[in-house]
């Protein structure tokens, strides 16, 4: 998707609408900074506000996604393209998300190894040993749990067993065994226990 058309076509139908910025902002409770970045082709609206943005503009959401009005009989092909663009961006953003996830891994392991072997070799009162490896331990933890949570959002695990691709809940993903990113779960489809993979597309 052309995020610099869709806003030119964005700004193209406010001033049809006789809108302002302010006015558009104010009907969707956002900022006219927001809107100001969609027009520029810096953002893209939010999911949550397409609907209602189309609405107001009088397009449809394929309208909008394409930065054009699209005619009847390219209707079909351009929504398909548009959702093979936005499931393309969804992967894309399930992989630098991942790539997050071993970034903080590292982060905070080599931050508590390196509070561990401080507090180990280098003489100090026994109090500030249990402090470094206290200070050490918090964002270890901390780290550990935001890890989980991306890699609970991003992407998606497949059951060994029926092949269905699903998005656990962040429990099931805390407590499960796994080696790596394969992980020991029940579908929910299929009700069976398996060694399931992260993959990244829904099929």
């Amino acid at each position: 998707m052309d995020q610099v058309k869709i806003g030119r076509f964005i700004a193209e139908r406010r001033k049809e609408a006789n809108l302002t910025q302010m006015q558009l902002a104010e009907k969707l409770n956002i900022t006219n900074r927001a809107v100001s970045k969609w027009e520029t082709g810096k953002a893209m609206p939010d999911t949550s506000l397409m609907l209602d943005l189309c609405n107001i503009l009088k397009i449809s959401v394929n309208d909008l996604l394409s930065g054009e009005v699209v005619s009847m009989e390219n209707y079909n092909k351009q929504l398909e393209q548009n959702l093979l663009e936005m499931v393309k961006q969804k992967e894309d953003a399930d992989k630098r998300l991942l790539s997050l996830e071993i970034f903080i891994l590292v982060l905070v392991t080599v931050i508590l190894l390196a509070l561990i072997f401080v507090a180990s070799f280098v003489p100090m009162a026994d109090w500030l040993r249990i402090l470094l490896i206290v200070i050490g331990v918090i964002p270890f933890a901390i780290g550990i749990s935001y890890a989980i949570r991306i890699e609970q959002m991003a992407g998606y695990y497949e059951c060994a067993k029926c092949g269905h691709r699903y998005v656990p809940t962040y429990s099931s993903v805390l407590w499960a065994a796994h080696i790596n990113r394969t992980r020991h779960m029940r579908c929910p489809k299929c009700n069976e226990k398996s060694w399931q993979k992260k993959v990244l597309s829904k099929e």
